[in-house]
């Protein structure tokens, strides 16, 4: 793992120019001790890497220093795109049309990197190097899937997405292309028999064609109200299940995964909102302030 870590490293360096040790320490998930510790390291091996103090400062390459980073194998890309948090792979995701033609392809049919996010999460995902060499060797893979009532399926693994911090396996199984969420496989075995990959198939369109059509099978609960700007900034910051749409002026387009989530979340700003539409949310959360009146007095 450290020489994958150094490789990072370097390869943060490279992006941004100059960086701090809190920040490569948030990004890399070590301690600034080890941080400095790595640093040493890459110069002991005759990487020029400077020292800034004070504001501004921070780490970076001697002026008209660039190591070779378009020589890199195919297994350091692979542990660099399957090792490193979150907000690495997307730094990784803007650097990697710099690698060699053929590895930079290679990268973009197998893995994809999508950056919005849903919540974080901290799985466990003990498969997802077996899963990710099966990707890479075009090898079938037999799996046992779900929870309480798990299923032996056999896939054509055709690629990985991290979704935020949350891995999904893309497979072909039977004519159709679905997608797993890799903290599920509960047992996982490489298979001798390969598979060929669909001639049209391309990872980022069907992860973002699957994406929309998630979104739109959501149910949703518009809702309009009026709003103060700071109320709208908090409401960004809280809603989970739901979005604002539209603001215009103090009035403000949104909606929720339900009636239910929209009222907890409402409630919460109190007397700062007025809600507009639909009445029965209104009346909804004028009730429940009267139960809770009630209970307190």
């Amino acid at each position: 793992m450290r020489a994958d870590r150094l490789l990072s490293i370097l390869l943060q360096l490279q992006l941004h120019g100059r960086i701090t040790s809190r920040e490569l320490a948030t990004r890399l998930e070590v301690s600034q001790r080890t941080v400095h510790r790595d640093m040493e390291s890459l110069g002991a091996a005759g990487v020029p890497v400077v020292a800034e103090r004070g504001v501004g400062g921070g780490w970076s390459l001697m002026e008209g220093f660039r190591a070779n980073l378009t020589g890199l194998s195919e297994a350091e890309l692979q542990a660099l795109l399957v090792t490193r948090p979150e907000k690495l792979l997307a730094d990784l995701k803007l650097v990697l049309p710099k690698f060699n033609q053929r590895n930079a392809e290679l990268a973009r049919q197998r893995i994809y990197i999508d950056v919005t996010g849903w919540s974080r999460s901290n799985e466990q995902v003990p498969h997802l190097p077996l899963l990710q060499d099966a990707v890479w060797r075009e090898r079938k893979v037999r799996i046992l899937y779900g929870d309480a009532c798990a299923s032996e399926r056999v896939l054509d693994p055709l690629g990985l997405v991290a979704k935020g911090s949350i891995w999904y396996l893309v497979s072909q199984i039977e004519g159709s292309i679905r997608s797993y969420r890799v903290s599920r496989v509960q047992e996982a075995t490489i298979l001798e028999e390969t598979f060929i990959r669909p001639a049209d198939f391309d990872l980022e369109r069907f992860w973002e064609e699957s994406s929309a059509r998630f979104k739109d099978r959501l149910p949703r609960f518009n809702v309009v109200i009026r709003a103060a700007p700071p109320v709208v900034e908090w409401l960004r910051k809280m809603i989970r299940f739901g979005a604002i749409d539209e603001v215009a002026g103090d009035r403000v387009c949104l909606h929720f995964d339900a009636e239910e989530v929209g009222r907890t979340v409402l409630l919460g700003v109190g007397d700062q909102v007025e809600i507009i539409e639909p009445p029965s949310l209104r009346e909804s959360i004028v009730a429940t302030a009267r139960r809770i009146a009630t209970a307190t007095s």
